[in-house]
């Protein structure tokens, strides 16, 4: 097969702890035939999605190093491939957040000629933190708006600790709680993060949610999902004062087992992230309650092998193959 990775540079990326890495590396120990390129390298030819794509087939059976290195090598040669998107079997969109919207309108219509995961009309959809939106019940109360005086009242009639979450960020970048006991600063962070400053239709809307507590003392729990069904979880702490549980902001990894509620959740998701073509996804949960679906490049294979002795990329590639040949 042929399998492409659209994703960040190889050299910006520490192998052993990125699921790209881990899933580029089960294809190429199967034999497949991977490519590698970047957002930049997708153009239009003769109204063909076409891409400028290098070859980075190595010899099997290498260590992660060493294979990671192959790969970087394989960078330093001249030879760039440009081929029609459709000549793939599988294309993986593993570029991390923000959602690159060129790309996928870029390369929508390829969806129906190669197996692209996820779908690029299912990320336009579901990059955004609005997605949770479809599954009300099972969510903390959430409130958008780009208005300042109005996500004030909101929080001064909520009476508690809320969230402030830019909805197009990852990570846990921008996210912070807040309350009412400082009124000056509240109002301060609102118009900032709202961009006050500009005419109502040009500011930003923000999401403002339930703090949960849970995340202070038991963490949140990322789970993965392929094909609507769960294939891992671990447990993220903070190790910090941070409330964030994200493992970019610090956050440590524990082994976790799925609770009767965390599966009724994602099975309460499923049909939907199947449908919007979402088939391999982040999920995260605080308490019982779902928080965010993460759809671009979601993460978590590499720790969660380590803490449960698996190789979850493998599930993920038999998965591509069946997909392929059916």
């Amino acid at each position: 097969m042929k399998i492409a990775f659209l994703m960040d540079r190889l050299d910006t990326i520490a192998p052993e702890n990125e699921t790209t890495s881990i899933l580029m590396y089960e294809c190429n120990q199967r034999g497949h035939t991977v490519y590698f390129l970047e957002p930049h390298d997708v153009y239009i030819r003769k109204d063909t999605v076409v891409a400028r794509m290098r070859n980075i087939t190595v010899p099997a059976g290498l260590s992660m190093k060493k294979y990671w290195r192959a790969l970087i090598n394989c960078l330093k040669k001249d030879e760039l491939l440009f081929e029609s998107i459709i000549e793939l079997d599988a294309l993986f969109l593993r570029k991390n957040p923000p959602l690159n919207y060129q790309v996928m309108e870029f390369l929508s219509p390829a969806n129906e000629h190669v197996f692209i995961l996820n779908s690029t009309q299912g990320q336009i959809l579901g990059n955004s933190k609005l997605y949770t939106l479809n599954f009300p019940e099972i969510i903390p109360e959430t409130h958008v708006s780009r208005d300042p005086i109005r996500l004030k009242k909101i929080i001064d009639d909520f009476g508690g600790a809320m969230v402030v979450k830019p909805l197009q960020r990852f990570g846990g970048e921008g996210v912070i709680k807040v309350s009412t006991r400082d009124h000056e600063n509240l109002t301060s962070l609102i118009n900032y993060y709202v961009r006050a400053y500009k005419s109502y239709p040009d500011r930003e809307p923000i999401m403002v949610q339930e703090y949960l507590k849970e995340v202070k003392t038991k963490g949140d729990i990322r789970i993965l999902m392929l094909n609507g069904e769960i294939i891992g979880a671990m447990r993220r702490k903070s190790s910090t004062n941070d409330f964030r549980a994200n493992v970019h902001t610090g956050g440590s990894v524990y082994k976790h087992d799925i609770t009767p509620k965390e599966q009724e959740i994602c099975m309460a998701i499923s049909n939907k992230l199947i449908q919007d073509g979402l088939y391999f996804v982040g999920v995260d949960i605080i308490g019982d309650r779902l928080v965010e679906i993460n759809c671009v490049s979601p993460g978590g294979i590499p720790r969660i092998n380590r803490l449960n002795k698996e190789k979850l990329e493998v599930k993920v590639i038999d998965f591509i193959e069946k997909k392929v040949s059916s």
